[in-house]
């Protein structure tokens, strides 16, 4: 008996505790949300006593069996540099300011609008930029995914859009707007579907705009490269590369874009303002080729070098290179190196 009583003690216990996986939760059941009648008290029986004053009325719940499902209203996505949205906003609409090296802003923003409808392989059915707004031929903002032939694919739904593009009068801040002029599909066209779409269609287009204005600064980068450099003489009359950039200025960031161009930095001099260099020629591959990222090969040999740092002339920074035993560069050298270096400024996208 000692023996017994212990163990159904700790089965006891273990089964209270294990009580939640044992014993399903039906809490949420549907028969919990209906109010059954009364009590029927059966026939020769006296009925319980019911106070009027606290009498209550039985009340009846519907439940839904379906599943309802909620969607999130679709944010308009300020992902482009100097995009903005005024709060409180109903329509889809984006604001943009005009960022460094845009010149037209209405402009701009048609060429990421063009963008999205060529990735949609689709077309203008009216076309007034003139006037700011284009309408879109038909075309699906959002295709099925692919799934296993024997499953019955669903079609496409289609949309046709309008998009309207107003400058403000100081030129300086545009806005885009996004409007669902037609639509075709199985899914009932509800205000918030066309909220969903209308949002989505201007998401695309703020994504294009970001994408098109960062190769406007690679480009502006690149162009930046090959003004900061020109063919010149030094206060010596011999032949030197010639910036708009101060000396202290010069031996920093010519340092750096040096060790990027295949040289290895020996010694920065400050006080002589010379950058000592070791200069060996890259080896070119037959992947290079393939991948159109070839190496540029200056034009002089392997070996050290010395680039003095002075003031030019007028107010320009001259940039003078000698050999290893200390001869300057003549004009025919220096002016191919110099055609080098803007190339690799041009595909590195560096400036000095």
């Amino acid at each position: 008996m000692q023996y017994w009583i212990p163990k159904s003690l700790v089965l006891g216990i273990a089964v209270s505790l294990s009580g939640c996986s044992i014993f399903t939760n039906d809490a949420h059941h549907e028969r919990n949300y209906r109010a059954n009648a009364p009590v029927k008290v059966p026939e020769g029986l006296e009925k319980p006593y019911r106070d009027p004053e606290f009498a209550m009325p039985v009340g009846q719940y519907e439940n839904t069996p379906e599943p309802v499902s909620y969607r999130a209203p679709q944010q308009v996505l300020t992902v482009a540099q100097g995009s903005w949205v005024e709060q409180g906003e109903e329509a889809a609409r984006i604001f943009f300011d005009k960022n460094d090296g845009i010149d037209d802003l209405p402009q701009f923003i048609w060429r990421a609008v063009d963008g999205v409808i060529a990735l949609h392989e689709a077309g203008y059915e009216v076309e007034n930029k003139a006037q700011g707004t284009v309408t879109t031929t038909w075309y699906s903002l959002i295709k099925p995914k692919d799934g296993w032939f024997w499953e019955e694919s669903k079609a496409p739904a289609k949309q046709k859009f309008t998009f309207t593009v107003e400058q403000k009068a100081h030129q300086r801040t545009a806005s885009v707007l996004a409007e669902l002029v037609d639509y075709q599909g199985e899914e009932a066209l509800t205000p918030l579907l066309k909220r969903h779409l209308e949002v989505r269609a201007l998401n695309e287009v703020v994504s294009e705009f970001d994408y098109q204005y960062r190769l406007l600064q690679v480009e502006l980068r690149k162009r930046q490269g090959v003004l900061a450099l020109e063919l010149g003489f030094d206060k010596a009359g011999n032949s030197a590369l010639l910036t708009e950039k101060g000396q202290q200025a010069v031996l920093d960031r010519f340092s750096n874009f040096l060790e990027r161009s295949n040289f290895t930095v020996v010694r920065v001099d400050r006080e002589k303002q010379e950058v000592l260099v070791r200069y060996e020629a890259p080896e070119s591959s037959v992947w290079d080729s393939i991948w159109g990222e070839e190496a540029v090969v200056l034009p002089i040999e392997n070996g050290d070098y010395t680039i003095s740092v002075a003031e030019a002339q007028d107010t320009r920074t001259s940039i003078t290179w000698k050999d290893g035993q200390g001869s300057v560069l003549d004009a025919n050298t220096m002016n191919n190196l110099h055609q080098a270096l803007i190339e690799l400024l041009r595909q590195k996208g560096l400036t000095i």
